[in-house]
């Protein structure tokens, strides 16, 4: 998900790679304010395990007569990670922030976040579970897929962890996983 309802096809490129990296299949379709988020994702839940989908909207929004997104993902439990965009990731009280707290708030099972575009960021002090970077252009393409793996495994290291803290609900690893290194 992108905080603030990014427009989904303008992160269609970053999802693409962020579903590579994680051997996910992207699910190209996007919801809408007019989706009852529960029944969308008793849909979901009948689709084979290892997919991503970007939902493209505020999570916080209010939705006629079926709550939220950020409720709904929390029932679920369903694992989110937050996209955001390169010119919001400095802002001492932008967007990653406030939707990570949202997030947090409703108990949503939250990855981390990942940068995406921009420059690599130097580790940050915010107190944020960032966890990488998908770069948006490649200028030095080994540096790149250095960063992506260095992404894929802390992705992966959170997923268990979260399968983890989770014993009373079924292991759900991204297709392919495997365990990362010791």
């Amino acid at each position: 998900m992108a905080p603030g309802g990014l427009d989904a096809p303008a992160l269609a490129p970053a999802l693409a790679l962020l579903a590579a990296l994680l051997t996910l299949r992207h699910l190209d379709c996007t919801c809408k304010p007019a989706d009852d988020p529960a029944l969308r994702l008793r849909a979901l839940a009948a689709e084979p395990p290892g997919w991503l989908l970007p939902l493209g909207l505020d999570p916080g929004q209010e939705l006629e007569g079926s709550g939220c997104w950020a409720d709904a993902l929390a029932a679920w439990r369903q694992p989110v990670v937050l996209l955001v965009p390169a010119a919001a990731v400095g802002l001492p009280a932008g967007a990653a922030r406030a939707y990570g707290a949202l997030l947090q708030q409703a108990r949503v099972p939250v990855l981390g976040l990942v940068q995406v575009g921009g420059d690599a960021a130097p580790p940050r002090g915010d107190g944020l579970p960032w966890l990488g970077w998908l770069a948006a252009q490649v200028a030095d393409a080994e540096l790149v897929d250095q960063f992506h793996q260095a992404l894929r495994l802390r992705l992966l290291c959170r997923w268990r962890a979260l399968s983890v803290a989770r014993p009373d609900q079924q292991r759900s690893d991204p297709a392919g996983a495997v365990d990362p290194p010791a």
